[in-house]
């Protein structure tokens, strides 16, 4: 349970930096695994919905753990602050 004071979830998810770093770091490591995981697929031009939605995923993924993991450091840090 929040406190009255304590931001909630999505104010947190959706604050400028949290998004902002979320969004770099699925970039470099979304890519990184969509190369390992898909790359013949891509050299080869053989894509379709399928390996596309696969591909997005991949992006989806570490954005979700590096919000996950922003917010919990967020709520971490101003409980110690009180």
């Amino acid at each position: 349970m929040t406190s009255e004071t304590e931001p909630g979830l999505i104010e947190l998810c959706t604050r400028r930096a949290v998004m902002r770093r979320a969004a770099m770091i699925a970039l470099v490591v979304g890519t990184i695994l969509a190369i390992i995981n898909h790359g013949d697929r891509l050299i080869a031009g053989d894509l379709n919905g399928e390996v596309i939605t696969k591909i997005l995923m991949t992006y989806l993924v570490p954005y979700c753990v590096s919000t996950y993991s922003a917010v919990l450091t967020i709520r971490e840090r101003m409980r110690e602050a009180q």
